[in-house]
């Protein structure tokens, strides 16, 4: 893994990357304490696997979690707007 994806000034690119290290720190790394590399390696695995791409709400998803969102897509609804109203009742 390489932290940082973006070259200089484009910061685009890079803000994604910057906010998935800072929840992976923040939310689970920080104070672990890990003994052996193996072990961080797997532990931070099952966390990117287990939980962050499939339960972690994520605001770029309207706050659901990715397994929420595939949901709601396949029924046809793709989010709930802030408004109050999901994209399956706005006529085309």
């Amino acid at each position: 893994m390489q932290q940082s994806m973006s070259g200089a000034g484009n910061y685009y690119d890079n803000a994604p990357m910057e906010s998935f290290w800072h929840s992976l720190k923040i939310e689970h790394v920080h104070g672990a304490g890990y003994k052996t590399r193996e072990d961080a390696k797997r532990d931070i695995f099952d966390y990117i696997e287990g939980f962050y791409n499939c339960d972690r709400r994520h605001s770029a998803l309207g706050f659901a979690s990715p397994r929420q969102f595939a949901k709601r897509f396949s029924n046809g609804v793709l989010f709930t707007q802030f408004n109050g109203t999901s994209n399956s009742s706005i006529k085309s």
